[in-house]
């Protein structure tokens, strides 16, 4: 099942990637940057989307890997 990839805060500290409907988070990192670098490894294995937040829970960027469903014309 591809699921995007969500990159949060954590709530003890530092991020997390979270799949889309988890309960637990699938890697916790010390910097956003981290956490991104891994959402984006499982993103393109499971051609899905990562999702980054910011610190207060808003989305400030997203990137697909997959099945674009808005892909660029020509």
């Amino acid at each position: 099942m591809k699921k995007n990839q969500h990159v949060t805060p954590h709530r003890d500290g530092g991020w997390q990637v979270k799949g889309a409907g988890n309960d637990r988070a699938t890697a916790r990192t010390n910097t956003q940057a981290e956490a991104i670098v891994r959402a984006t490894e499982i993103a393109r294995n499971q051609q899905s989307e990562v999702v980054i937040h910011r610190v207060d829970g808003q989305i400030r960027d997203k990137n697909s890997y997959g099945n674009d469903p808005y892909p660029p014309k020509g």
